[in-house]
């Protein structure tokens, strides 16, 4: 029994093994016959696309030429010559004197000046704006540790520079 049952397996196997080798051997030669009829019809119309194609490109060829030196839209002035650089530089034979910057005037503002009733007179106090500060200071007091207060009339403040002595005026506006 062991060999009939080999028998018959090896019998159906050899059998769908030829019709497999059949079937693929008979589908080769159709498909190279119909491909060749396929193909001329797709080669003229290939050879009318190149045609069209070459028109377009001659079409679309730009007509003038570049200026060679050209404009270099990332540059904003033109280079410098090392020779106008060198040329350029001042000649390092004396030394310029160096004068010490006047300081800039304070960042001081007379915003208002108040006024109280006292036995001697009125009592004023001035109200002025500095660099991020509002100070309301009397006579003798300091606005911030440079400057103090000497005198406040009824429209004007005097600050004396306690560094160089000197006196600054705010007036009302």
């Amino acid at each position: 029994m062991k060999l009939n049952g080999t028998m018959t397996v090896v019998v159906i196997g050899g059998a769908f093994a030829a019709w497999l080798a059949a079937d693929a051997m008979s589908g080769t030669r159709d498909t190279a016959s119909r491909s060749a009829e396929r193909a001329v019809p797709v080669d003229a119309r290939g050879e009318a696309l190149a045609g069209e194609v070459a028109r377009l490109h001659e079409r679309l060829a730009p007509n003038a030429a570049p200026l060679q030196p050209g404009r270099n839209l990332f540059q904003f002035t033109a280079p410098k010559s090392r020779r106008d650089m060198v040329s350029a530089r001042p000649a390092l034979t004396e030394a310029a004197p160096i004068a010490p910057a006047a300081a800039p005037p304070p960042p001081f503002k007379l915003i208002g000046i108040a006024e109280d009733a006292g036995a001697d007179g009125p009592i004023r106090t001035a109200i002025v704006s500095g660099p991020g500060q509002l100070f309301m200071v009397k006579e003798g007091q300091n606005v911030t540790l440079r400057y103090k207060v000497t005198r406040i009339a009824a429209d004007v403040v005097e600050l004396q520079d306690l560094g160089d002595h000197s006196t600054l005026r705010l007036a009302l506006k």
